[in-house]
This record gives C-alpha cells, structure tokens and sequence, in this order.
C-alpha cells in the first residue's frame, strides 16, 4: 500500500481521536465501577520524572505536582525510548490514580459463600490482615511446601519482584512463584534462551529508524505498539522504498499500512518461516561466512502432543526442550519440504506473496526487522516459531546490527525488567540464572549471603502458571497470593476457576490473597484483599522491551490506607520468618535486615533509600568485579554476569533511563543499543563480547558471547497444527486480543471517561459474509461457544479489524463478557505459554 500521511492517521490516530474527544456512544460501564473525575490543570510546584504505566514500550511520562496532588501529564522528551511521545493510553494515564472505588482498607471475607462478589467482605486494620495472610501461609507451608503459591506479574516494579523472589526462593525455600508474564512473554524467552543462552532482543528501538524493511509476525503495532509504530511509519513517510510485510490472521489497523499482507491460517507460520528458509539455502541467498563463522545446527523433539489434560506435565514423559546436533547438510535437507507451494498450501497464502518476502531477507542490500507480540508467543508452538524466525535472521547475517534484528515486544511495563531480569519465573534465579544449575545457586547464596548449599531444595522449578491454576482449581494449592494482575478475568479457561466447573472447589476452599488497587473479578474472589498504592504513589523501576530500566518516582500518597506492595511483602515475612534461622542468625535479618529499622519496627521511612539499597544488592549479581570477595569475582566472570551490568541507582535518574549492559566510560555510565557486535560503546555498541568473554576467531566484528562456543543456535522445527482445529460442530477460530484505548483487563483504563467512552463495551469482529450466512446483523447480541464455555457479546461487521471468513475476534478486556471462559488453557511445552489465539467455537444469535 502506497503510505500518504491521510492512510497513516486512519491507521493510527482515528480511535486515538475518538478517545481524547470522548465520542459519545452509549455507556457500558462494568457492574460496580465508577469512571474517574477530570484533574484540572493549574501552575505545578514541580514536574517529576516518571515512565508509563501501561504497555512495555516504556514511554516516558513527566508528570505536573500541585499541592502534593498529580494534576497533570505530558510526554518526557528525555525519555530515549518514547522522545516525548505517548500513545492515548499514556495521554490519561494520570486519570487511572483518581477512580471512586479506590480500595482503600484491608479487607477480609467473613462469608465464604459469597465467593464470586465484592459482598461477604469486612473492612480491617493492617495487622489483622497480615496477621491472618501470615498464619495461613505459614500453617500451610509447614503442612506442604506445594500447597502455597504466589502469582507476581511484569506490573511489578523490578525491585517489587525482587523481593518477592527472595522471600519466596530463600525465604520460604519454594519455587511455587510465577509471574503473569508466563502469559505473554515466556516463548519468547525460551526462544532467545533456547538459540542464543540469553534471554531479551540485541537490538533496541533505534533499529526501527534504520530498517528497509518491517516484518510484522501476528503483531498489531498500530494499537498494541502506537509509538514505536510512529516511528516506523516516519521511516516509511521519509524513504518510499521502505516496506512493510504484515503476517497475520486477521487484517488490523496495522495491515493498512503494511506494503504486503499475508493472512494465514492459525498456527501456520511455522511453515511459512521454514519456506523462507528452505529459499535462502535452495538458492544460496544465505550468508556463507557468517554461518561457518558463527552458527550451529540442532534439531528439537516433535509430535510433543499437546496440554489439553491437567497432568500433561507428568504423563507427556518427553523431553521438550531437548535439542541435539545436526550438520548444515541435515538442517538443509528437514527444510527442504518446505516449498512456497507447500507452505501456500498449509498456510492459505498465495506463493506469490511468501516468495516475495523471502527475496528481501536473501537481498544482502536489505535491513530487516522483525518485530512481533502475542501473535508469536500465545502458541502451542511458541518456543519452535520464536526459533524460526532467529534462523531467518541468523542465515542470512541479518542480526545485531543498526536496521538488522529479531525484536520481540513485551506487552507489560516490566515484564522483561521484573518478570525476567530477577527471576520471578518458577525455573529462574536473577540475572538470566536457572535454579537447576549448580553454580547458578550457589552464586546467588554468595549475593545472598546464604550457607553453602542452602538453596538446594529449589534445584526443581515450581508450578508454571497454567499447572498452578489447574492445582488450585483441584484444591491442591491451598494458599495463593497475587499481586499487580487479575487472573479472575485474564486465565484461559476461566470456567475451572469461577465455580461452573467441579474443579472449581479448590477456589472456594482455598485462601487466596490479592493485593490490588481496585475491585476486580479476581478480588471478587479473594479472601483477604491488600489495598496497594499504584504507580506514582511510591517509587519504583520498569524494564521495557529495549533494556531499558526506568525509574518513576513518588509524585503524591497513596488514598487512604493504601500501601506500596514492598512494605506488604516484607511486613508478612517478618511474621512468616518469625523464628526462623540461616546459619545462626535469624531468617528475616539475613534476607531484609538491611533496609528494616528496628527502633520503628518497619521498613524504614524513606522510599527511595529502600529501592536504592535493594537496587545495590541486585546489582551485585551483574557487577561482580565490584565484589570485595574473590569468590564472587571468579564466579561471576565464569557465568559472564556483566553482559547484564547494571548502573548504580542515581544513574537511572539522571538518564531517564539505561539500556543494560551498561559500562562505565570516562566517568559516565554509557547504554548498549546493539549486543554481540564490536563497535564503541558510547554510539550504542557492545565491546563485553571482545573485551571481557571475546573469543579471538576469523569474524571478530560481532561475538555471540552468551552462546554455546560463542556459536547461537539454528533449530529445525517442523509444522504442527493447532491443539483445537475447527469442525463441523465448533466452525470457527477463534482470536483473543486488545484495542488501542483499553490495557488488558480493563481494571485501570475504563476507570478513565475519555477511554471508556470510546470503547464502552467488548465485540466480536465477523466476517460479513460469515454474518450473513448466519443471518447476524452488525450490532446483534450473538454467543460465541466453545467446549469450555459461552459468553454473550456484540457482533460487529465493520470493526477496526477485518477477520477473514471462519475467523472471529473478540477482546478481553470487558469483565462484563469474560471471553477467557471460552478459550482453552493448552500451552507451550517448552515455555509453558497457553494459546489464546486459537480455538474452535460457534457462533449463534442471542
């Protein structure tokens, strides 16, 4: 498509213009929220320095203080991730602090029949609160250290995960922690994992400003993304030759500036991407030096069924993530089936439209970005299409340079900074570490100033996710506590959860604990409820998708009660640890005496000397050449812990924000924008790889120093279908997703008018010849079934997105339609990821 700027504003802004107009359409608001007030503007006492709330991205966000109140918010033009821009969301995202039903007090369930509802509840003070959350993580823990679970999230703060990781990890000596990233973000770690032996994108946001061409895998940049779509759009507008290849299920807003759209069949982008290489090697379009040089061959373990049964875990008896060796010659002959007429035919896409693409990837003239999301991710086979795009990319040199690189967005503020980076996942200790490796733990007890050997009993990862909600489900977690998510409305096959199933039970009879900020379908379902401080009401770091750490700093208090989430954590491990010792010294002075005051009995007064001493603590695992302990040293250059090097606290401050690694030149902390290859470090590039893990080779302007021999990984991994194909009797996929103007479930942006105006209500996008078959019209009520469960929501024939025929699409963040009660929790083996984008339903008129 030719881009003018009249397509590029119809792409991107008309919802964003409808929101900040507030269209009037008729109002939907979810039973019991009341939308936030408007803040009025008027001359500030001060300007602080803050980052958005909202997706990964990391936008920068000043924000205006009057009277020790936030009254308003523009963009933070020092912010190197966003240069000042924010999409709609990041426009309001001062309004989401000022919603009526703020929760403002503990509160604790007397009526356990009332599960499911905000009724049943009493208002409490904090001690009888923690006290109570305390005895029952404790009596159940003694019981059976599986019984007791925590759900973290990328909503965290880094150093908010941090320290539930220590309490749970060391503290508590369970792996029974897991983060709501599992649902977005975890293909594509065990994709970069699985190739490159460490974990988040080379490149950073600056290769969107250099690329010729954009490929877009299952991600809807233009509402997802909206400011680093801008400035992909701005490279198109300043170089005509620019393209963009959307490969995609369904048409979006994106798709309309895309050059080329390549709408396949669900989960049939594992064989587009093996076409693709099986063109660059059949027509010698790869690049012969760069795979001598730097690349091994493997191929992984197929036909690994698929999660449908609770106990796949234990009963699947495969190895999923085993890899082995193979020659270039192996790899080039597994590939070789597939043809453009062969992955034309699986996919849906002409072999025309394939063809072309591969062309640019074996044009050695060409820079190439692929950027993808959850299209990616949300896939029984998310791992294998990570995979197969790195091997694009890999063959063809493609990578870790200016406009060259696989990029995989994050969809939370802090998913890669708090989810990945301290290890909040079952199977990960910080920085990268696992908790199945030996020296792993034992490097983290030094940090720790753990005893030798202490952290043995986690060797085993805990429940991921999905098998901790299926085992609360069934009654065997009794005790859960989450924090910064709303599993009540965003797990898959929410009926298990929500006592229309029989495995529901375990809901009702379990104690489950939520710290949240306003009521939500999962606090409707809690026991105790924490009320938290959010945002800018305390001080805390994100990670974005770039490697960018940022830090928002307190601009107001919290309403009433309210508490940041740090102080609730250690406030209960000073009651659970009561007791306890490591070595001979008590638990809780080993694992929090540093930032407690013991003539207060508290966490001490100021926030930001909390953050800043955690932040040194967590450093400490990157910059073990600092360490005045010889062990630490030798160890941590062994495990190479500074190609994740940190900057002290105050430098995040100053910067608005580092891309790590960092390194120290000439007295100021300088950023990394490309990993692996060799150039200056004060223009963005990586000199760790030849100057602290180099090895001496023929190619040394680029060093996979992470990686097995320094060589990543090209893994062969074949065409799976789905784990749920439509039928005669369920016809249709079915897709989940998000709109521009709401973040996930919804619990902060429909609180602000202007958004809940534009999109007041869920639908579901049908094809209109798929309506007309069915006699819908736009704008009936329709179920959408599947074998889990129904829901009841708006058909539409002229959405924003356009699916193709036998495909709907409804998103997920109205609580009033609950979509997740009809798709299925099937994941991943190897990430562990569930598969929202795909399963079979009908579609029946109300």
């Amino acid at each position: 498509m030719e881009l003018s700027r009249r397509t590029l504003l119809k792409a991107t802004a008309i919802s964003m213009t409808m929101a900040a107009a507030g269209c009037k359409k008729k109002e939907a608001k979810p039973a019991g929220t009341e939308v936030a007030t408007a803040v009025e503007s008027t001359e500030p006492d001060e300007w602080k320095s803050t980052v958005c709330r909202f997706c990964g991205t990391g936008c920068g966000v000043l924000v205006e203080i009057k009277d020790g109140k936030v009254v308003a918010t523009k963009g933070d033009p020092d912010n190197r991730s966003s240069r000042g821009l924010n999409c709609i969301k990041g426009f309001y995202v001062g309004k989401i602090l000022f919603g009526k039903d703020r929760l403002t007090k503990p509160l604790i369930r007397e009526d356990k029949s009332k599960k499911g509802t905000m009724e049943g509840f009493r208002e409490a003070s904090w001690e009888e609160a923690l006290d109570l959350v305390a005895k029952k993580l404790k009596e159940n823990y003694e019981k059976d250290p599986k019984s007791i679970a925590f759900w973290g999230s990328g909503q965290q703060t880094i150093i908010d995960g941090y320290v539930s990781v220590k309490l749970w990890k060391a503290g508590l000596l369970s792996n029974n922690i897991d983060p709501n990233a599992r649902l977005c973000m975890a293909s594509a770690v065990t994709g970069f994992m699985s190739t490159f032996q460490s974990d988040e994108p080379m490149g950073s946001y600056k290769d969107l400003d250099e690329a010729d061409v954009f490929v877009t895998w299952g991600a809807n940049m233009a509402e997802m993304h909206p400011v680093l779509f801008s400035r992909l759009t701005a490279r198109k507008l300043a170089n005509p030759s620019v393209k963009l290849y959307d490969i995609t299920t369904r048409h979006s807003r994106t798709s309309e500036v895309a050059d080329s759209v390549l709408v396949f069949r669900p989960q049939s982008d594992l064989a587009i991407a093996n076409a693709i290489a099986n063109y660059l090697i059949q027509n010698k379009k790869y690049d012969q030096k760069f795979v001598d040089e730097h690349l091994q061959f493997r191929a992984g373990t197929e036909n690994l069924g698929h999660s449908f049964k609770d106990d796949y875990d234990v009963t699947d008896g495969k190895d999923a993530d085993k890899v082995w060796n193979i020659t270039f010659e192996e790899y080039k002959k597994s590939v070789s089936t597939y043809t453009f007429e062969k992955a034309a035919e699986i996919s849906g896409v002409p072999t025309g439209d394939i063809e072309a693409l591969a062309k640019e990837f074996g044009d050695p003239e060409k820079k190439i970005m692929s950027l993808w999301t959850m299209g990616m991710n949300q896939h029984t086979r998310g791992t294998w299409i990570n995979n197969l795009v790195y091997n694009i990319h890999l063959l063809t040199g493609k990578i870790s340079k200016p406009g060259n690189g696989p990029f995989s967005l994050t969809g939370q503020p802090s998913a890669c900074g708090t989810a990945r980076e301290v290890g909040v996942f079952s199977h990960r200790l910080p920085s990268d570490m696992v908790v199945g490796n030996p020296e792993h733990r034992k490097y983290t007890e030094m940090i720790w100033n753990l005893p030798p050997g202490y952290l043995d009993p986690i060797e085993k990862p805990g429940f991921h996710t999905v098998k901790m909600f299926r085992e609360l489900g069934k009654g065997n977690v009794k005790f859960l506590w989450s924090m910064s998510n709303n599993w009540g409305q965003t797990m898959p096959k929410l009926n298990r959860f929500r006592g229309n199933d029989a495995d529901g039970k375990g809901v009702l009879d379990g104690f489950i604990v939520v710290s949240e900020v306003y009521p939500t379908r999962s606090t409707e379902l809690a026991d105790v409820v924490f009320p938290a401080a959010m945002w800018v009401e305390r001080e805390g770091q994100f990670g974005n998708a770039e490697r960018r750490t940022s830090v928002f700093e307190k601009c107001t208090e919290p309403p009433g009660e309210a508490k940041w989430d740090i102080w609730t954590l250690v406030q209960v491990a000073k009651r659970v640890l009561d007791g306890r010792k490591i070595g001979n010294k008590p638990a809780f002075d080993v694992l929090f005496g540093n930032i407690w005051d013991y003539d207060k009995n508290d966490l001490l007064e100021d926030g930001h000397e909390v953050n800043s001493r955690l932040w040194a603590e967590y450093r400490s695992f990157t910059n073990p050449h600092e360490s005045e302990n010889k062990e630490i040293q030798e160890l941590g250059k062994k495990l190479k812990m500074k190609a994740k090097q940190m900057a002290p606290y105050e430098e995040y401050f100053k910067q608005h924000g580092i891309c790590w690694p960092v390194r120290e030149v000439n007295g100021k902390w300088v950023e990394t924008n490309w990993r692996y290859v060799h150039g200056k470090q004060e223009e963005g590039f990586d000199q760790y790889g030849v100057e602290e893990f180099g090895k001496v080779g023929k190619y040394k302007d680029i060093d996979f120093y992470k990686s097995d021999d320094h060589r990543p990984s090209v893994i062969f991994r074949p065409f799976e279908d789905a784990a749920e194909i439509p039928d005669a009797e369920y016809p249709f996929w079915l897709c989940t997703g998000r709109v521009l103007e709401h973040w996930h479930s919804g619990s902060m942006t429909r609180r602000v008018p202007e958004l809940h105006r534009a999109v007041p209500e869920a639908f579901c996008e049908i094809h209109p010849k798929d309506a007309e078959t069915m006699g819908i019209q736009n704008g009936d009520m329709v179920k959408v079934v599947s074998r889990r469960g129904e829901v009841q929501v708006k058909a539409t024939t002229k959405g924003r997105g356009n699916p193709p025929q036998g495909l709907v699409y409804v998103p997920f963040f109205a609580e009033e339609t609950l979509i997740n009660l009809v798709t299925l929790d099937c994941y991943c083996p190897i990430s562990k990821q569930p598969d929202y984008k795909k399963c079979a339903v009908k579609i029946v008129k109300a």
